[in-house]
């Protein structure tokens, strides 16, 4: 491991116990997906606070991989950390009640987010918690998550991180396997792939935003265009609610 890289995970672990002291509370919870983004951010947050104190839930539902549970069950074994599995299908049965509910795949999407979301922190309230989120740089800059469900967190320890730089830590960190390499997904319908959904590898979007911020955000290929487009349209994301306290204070 590089110096550099080992300062640069050490500065995450002590991210995680300032946010974890300086609250006061109890405990971490996370939501596992299986994948490697909330592997790797569990794999931290039980190297700053220790195993005990970090609670892994996996949010299934219908056209959920059932590998991914026991791959998330098999790694909070590892580590020694607690899990568990919460089912969301009778909550989304639930929703689907609301009359003129339309159902799509992007509608459905952004509700399974959110209500993973709200699930999480109901065990983060019960419990005196803090929600442990899981969004990486590449996927956060691009805006390739739900507003208020998977973006939402109490602290962020790969917010930092490209994609490609995930893959990098997890190796360190000795992930499992099964979770290196799998094919990222969200897991919001069966055979969903992230990269398929975005249409760019990870590989290009990480070279291209690189590119972007190096150039002053111009772009000077056609995939940085695109890059930059998802850039922008998705800023709303990475703002804060539009409001007049800060300029018409009481």
């Amino acid at each position: 491991m590089s110096s550099d890289l080992g300062c640069s995970m050490g500065r995450v672990e002590q991210m995680i116990r300032y946010a974890y002291w300086n609250t006061g509370c109890k405990g971490i919870v996370i939501g596992l997906s299986g994948g490697i983004d909330s592997a790797v951010a569990a794999t931290f947050c039980c190297r700053a606070v220790g195993p005990d104190k970090v609670l892994g839930l996996s949010l299934p539902s219908s056209v959920s991989d059932p590998a991914d549970a026991r791959d998330a069950a098999d790694l909070c074994a590892r580590l020694g950390m607690s899990h568990r599995i919460v089912s969301i299908d009778p909550m989304l049965a639930g929703f689907k009640t609301i009359p003129d509910f339309t159902e799509s795949p992007y509608l459905l999407g952004n509700l399974m987010a959110r209500i993973r979301m709200t699930v999480l922190y109901y065990h983060a309230n019960r419990d005196h918690r803090l929600v442990c989120g899981t969004s990486n740089r590449s996927e956060y800059m691009l805006g390739y998550c739900t507003k208020y469900g998977d973006n939402a967190a109490d602290f962020q320890p790969i917010l930092h991180l490209y994609k490609t730089e995930v893959y990098i830590v997890a190796k360190e960190l000795d992930i499992p396997d099964p979770i290196l390499n799998k094919v990222p997904s969200a897991g919001l319908w069966e055979g969903q792939s992230d990269e398929g959904e975005i249409g760019l590898s990870y590989a290009d979007i990480d070279t291209s935003l690189k590119a972007l911020e190096h150039q002053q955000w111009q772009a000077g290929t056609p995939t940085e265009e695109k890059v930059l487009a998802l850039v922008k349209k998705s800023g709303h994301k990475r703002q804060p609610s539009p409001n007049l306290l800060a300029v018409c204070p009481e």
